[in-house]
């Protein structure tokens, strides 16, 4: 069997839901017995596509629980460049949400996850640009090697390799998956991998067909297979349809929540290549456990378990289990396949005992070199005695009691954290980016999905004389008032971290130009210094330093002095008397469907010295789905008010020089749309109305604008593409002139959801289009209307402002001082 890694030195890579978890929750007698159904069968299918949420969770979930095939799914990225409805995150931040996501929607249908190293960098119109960004040979090897070590006997993309239909990174997902198809038997392709992994060629590869607007209709002269996907599992009490619904709804932070489809329902795939078949896709494929030395006797053993499961006691089936798993254990094999039905055997033995088992403590974090009091709690409700039980943490072992007939063990433990033991930090965010690329050295890691430095220990206990070994992952559990028990990972973080108060200072007439820099003691305070890297210590200077003791934090109040137009970047840095060097602050993202996340930045500043006109006027902010703009207004000066309910009436809107809809407000926030015509009231009698972009569909009414338009689907995605303007206009002209140089140093892109079909009283200064692609002048229309002015933009503000890009911020004050 697998020999487990210790926890408390190693980095765990979590591949399936039991690795180094929480108690071994216990199953249904009629789930244990669908396991064992999965155990007899050794089909495998890799389902290939490019995001988070483009997986197709019906057929997912038919796959892994009505074939009960080992289903994996490999998203080429993790969703970095998407919107979020549910809060403000984004980038690296929201590819950490939508891989948690990923892993609650494959917990739900039964499949497992992988990545490549790709980064999503936002809409791709084709391939081609796509993999401008995108160093192909990389996330093709990685393709590769998750062919080679999953081993699936067919490929289905979900899909096709045709330009121009779809996403470009959707269609590189499918043009990539063709081409490691043919390349993971080579052994001259990426020879590299070999020393990890075999060769390996899958049979077939397919195209999940699909049609968005309804039924799929089949081509003649295409080959096709079609499952049927609408059925009742009465083990696990649910349709396929349900599973996939509630998967799908895991994806929350893209607004994917769903309501399952009833009755009879087909899926097809399309072969694309590999050898032939008549009837089905699985056809020719070899039933693994007759292809090793043994293993027919083994898969009589688990047929003739099936044939027997006892479901009224299920641990009278433990017996037939344990003497099954010696078999397997005697196997002489090296197979992946084969170590993972012994580990989900192993699992499965846990469930039917109802044996649980957990190592907890009550607090969340800790930093090395810390002491902490921890617990190892066992129950064994069954009739079979564990026995020899012990917990090795680090190169301490500790003796247990034997456990059984409903008996609890608790094994206190005081963990001492190790000094080199590494920060939790995602392992994908360890290193610099390689331009749209996560640099991963540890070729085991590419394609994890999730895994981070696990503070555990491994725990051995013998049933029946046969040995277990398994690593147990520590966790912070407590009670919420609300929400009973909760369990999160224990996390390890720096001894010292800093904080900053501000992303962006800017240098300019009416902002303060000062920050707060907080120093986090996690220990006792430490003596030592504040600088920023990136800056001469003449350019700023330290206005106070405060200790609040009972916090443990040294708070510095720092003014930032004149250090030339521009923008630059600086880094707080304190360093110890001793010499040790902290400049990183601890980012914390926690939302209930997901475990708290937590990673870490550099504690870095832009600092922006221009000679803009800014008002420092009162704002209003209108909520939508969630940005950080509100943020870099007040940094500039501006008197930035949250509008909520009750807010709505022209005589409490006057105060305000600006009136700014949040992104996707109109999507989401039903108390703006119901009181539409207080802002257009607030427009007419003098008011300036910028609303951020919106999609088309959900919206809470028809009608944004004093006017009529629509909200489209054009956007330009290439962030530095040429635009074309009438600098005249009156948002471009002031009162800070826009020039061609401001659209220079631009993130991701430069807009999306642009308005379409404006009438005749909007105009608009701007002209923005891809390369190859057609012009549009949606991205900023413009109105007056009564005494004030309207405004749409479709521009990403919201990702250009927080990012601290200058000609964006500059144009975005225009709009405000109109």
């Amino acid at each position: 069997m697998l020999k487990p890694k210790n926890c408390l030195l190693s980095t765990v890579v979590i591949l399936f839901a039991w690795i180094c978890n929480g108690f071994a929750q216990s199953l249904p007698s009629s789930q244990i017995y669908h396991q064992l159904l999965q155990l007899n069968e050794t089909k495998r299918v890799l389902y290939v596509a490019a995001h988070p949420d483009d997986e197709n969770t019906r057929l997912i979930a038919y796959l892994a629980n009505g074939e009960h095939a080992e289903v994996a799914y490999l998203s080429l990225t993790r969703g970095d460049g998407g919107q979020n409805l549910i809060g403000k995150e984004l980038g690296v931040e929201l590819g950490q949400i939508r891989t948690q996501e990923l892993l609650k929607a494959r917990a739900t249908d039964g499949g497992r996850q992988y990545f490549t190293r790709a980064m999503d960098f936002g809409f791709s119109k084709n391939p081609t640009e796509t993999l401008q960004n995108w160093d192909k040979e990389k996330v093709l090897a990685d393709v590769v090697w998750a062919i080679r070590k999953f081993q699936p006997d067919i490929i289905i993309t979900r899909f096709n390799t045709i330009p121009g239909v779809t996403h470009g990174h959707h269609t590189t997902s499918a043009i990539l998956a063709g081409e490691a198809f043919e390349l993971a038997g080579k052994e001259d392709a990426f020879p590299e991998q070999l020393k990890y992994v075999s060769v390996w060629s899958p049979k077939r590869i397919f195209f999940n067909a699909y049609n968005f607007r309804g039924e799929f209709e089949p081509e003649e002269g295409k080959k096709y297979h079609a499952f049927e996907v609408g059925g009742f599992d009465p083990l696990l009490g649910k349709t396929y349809h349900q599973i996939a619904a509630d998967s799908r709804t895991m994806h929350k932070s893209q607004g994917f929540g769903s309501t399952a489809g009833s009755g009879r329902a087909r899926d097809f795939i399309e072969q694309v290549g590999g050898e032939t078949y008549v009837d089905s896709p699985f056809e020719g494929v070899l039933d693994r456990w007759v292809s090793i030395s043994g293993g027919k006797e083994v898969k009589n053993k688990i047929e003739e378990l099936i044939e027997n499961f006892n479901f009224i006691q299920p641990d009278q089936n433990v017996p037939a289990m344990l003497d099954l798993r010696k078999s397997m254990l005697e196997l002489n094999s090296e197979e992946t396949w084969l170590k993972e039905k012994i580990e989900k055997l192993d699992q499965t033995i846990f469930k039917a005992l109802g044996f649980e088992y957990e190592y907890i403590t009550r607090k969340e974090i800790g930093f090395p070199r810390e002491s902490i009091s921890t617990e190892l709690i066992l129950n064994n409700p069954s009739f079979l005695e564990i026995e020899d039980v012990t917990f090795q943490v680090s190169e301490t072992y500790y003796v247990g009691k034997n456990t059984k007939e409903n008996e609890t063990v608790q094994l206190p433990i005081e963990l001492k954290i190790p000094e080199e033991i590494s920060y939790s930090q995602p392992y994908w965010l360890k290193e610099p980016l390689d331009g749209a690329i996560f640099s991963v050295s540890n070729q085991k890691n590419i394609g994890v999905p999730f895994s981070t430095q696990i503070i555990g220990g491994d725990l051995s206990f013998t049933i029946s004389d046969q040995k277990f070994e398994l690593p147990v992952q520590l966790f912070y559990k407590y009670n919420d008032q609300v929400d009973g028990e909760i369990k999160q990972p224990f996390i390890i973080v720096p001894e010292v971290d800093l904080t900053v108060s501000k992303d962006n200072v800017f240098l300019i007439s009416g902002a303060e130009p000062t920050v707060t820099v907080t120093v986090n003691f996690r220990d006792q305070f430490l003596e030592g210094n504040l600088d920023f890297e990136g800056i001469d210590p003449s350019q700023f200077r330290i206005l106070s330093i405060e200790d609040v003791a009972f916090q443990k934090k040294r708070i510095y109040q720092v003014a930032f002095l004149p250090n030339g137009i521009g923008k630059k970047v600086v880094t707080a840095r304190f360093t110890t008397a001793e010499g040790k060097t902290y400049n990183q602050t601890t980012k914390t993202i926690s939302y209930k469907h997901i475990p708290n996340l937590t990673y870490f930045i550099p504690a870095s500043i832009n600092l922006i010295q221009a000679d803009w006109k800014v008002s420092s006027a009162k704002i209003g902010y209108i909520p939508g789905a969630g940005d950080d703009v509100p943020g870099v207004l007040s940094a500039l000066g501006y008197q930035v008010t949250m509008i909520g309910p009750g807010d709505y009436s022209v005589d409490y809107l006057s105060q305000f020089k600006a009136v700014i809809v949040g992104i996707r407000a109109y999507n989401t926030n039903s108390e703006l749309a119901a009181n539409q015509q207080a802002l257009m009231g607030y427009v007419r009698s003098g008011g300036n109305l910028i609303v951020q972009y919106n999609t088309s569909s959900p919206l809470l009414i028809n009608q944004l604008g004093p006017y009529p338009f629509t909200i489209g689907r054009d956007r330009v995605t290439v962030q530095e593409s040429p635009v074309v303007a009438d600098w005249s206009h009156p948002v471009m002209a002031g009162p800070n002139p826009i020039k061609e140089s401001d659209f220079s140093g631009w993130v991701q892109e430069r807009g999306l959801y642009f308005a379409s079909n404006p009438d005749e009283n909007y105009s608009s200064p701007l002209t923005m289009q891809d390369p190859e692609e057609k012009a549009s002048q949606g991205a900023l229309i413009y109105t007056k209307f009564g005494n004030g002015t309207f405004v749409y933009t479709g521009i990403s503000f919201f990702r250009q402002l927080p990012a601290g890009v200058p000609g964006a911020i500059k144009l975005f004050i225009n709009l405000i001082e109109q």
